[in-house]
């Protein structure tokens, strides 16, 4: 986990702490690296419940609830099957937040989107954020991108959620 991603992990576990929330994760192309950068804190127990890690759409279905019709139509990469799998994670895992992300990280694409193409779900059942990242850097490069990504949103959530008082 890179020096970014810790920092940005230590905030996240202050909001979910001093909130007493909860979170979880589901994820296809990240191979749950979302799940190990929130987990690799002490003390992450107390707010992180699990992650499911569902790469191939069988596992969407099964584990996260994302219907068959919905993943024939739009395909796994899409906006609508990451917010199907936050919505699974919520539900399932039984959490106040959840992040989901699902894309092709390379080397190829698929045919609905090019390599490259991750989107990232962060969210509340009542409040979800879906951002579509591009480009591609290398599977690598793409893989932490979308870590990176959905743990910066993930803290911009919790900011929104959680403001500091005034002074």
């Amino acid at each position: 986990m890179n020096i970014q991603a810790k920092v940005i992990s230590r905030e996240i576990s202050e909001y979910l702490w001093r909130a007493e929330k909860t979170l979880s994760t589901a994820e296809s192309c990240t191979a749950g690296l979302v799940a190990a950068s929130i987990a690799a804190l002490p003390g992450a127990s107390n707010y992180f419940r699990g992650g499911i890690v569902a790469y191939v759409d069988e596992l969407k279905t099964q584990l996260l609830g994302v219907s068959e019709e919905l993943l024939a139509e739009r395909g796994a990469v899409s906006e609508d099957v990451a917010r199907a799998m936050l919505c699974g994670a919520l539900e399932r895992l039984h959490t106040d937040y959840a992040i989901a992300v699902t894309g092709y990280a390379g080397p190829g694409g698929g045919p609905e989107a090019p390599v490259g193409t991750i989107y990232v779900a962060v969210g509340s059942p009542d409040d979800i954020i879906v951002r579509e990242l591009t480009g591609d850097d290398g599977r690598e490069e793409n893989v932490a991108r979308a870590t990176l990504t959905a743990l910066k949103m993930l803290l911009e959530k919790l900011e929104k959620d959680f403001p500091a008082p005034s002074e």
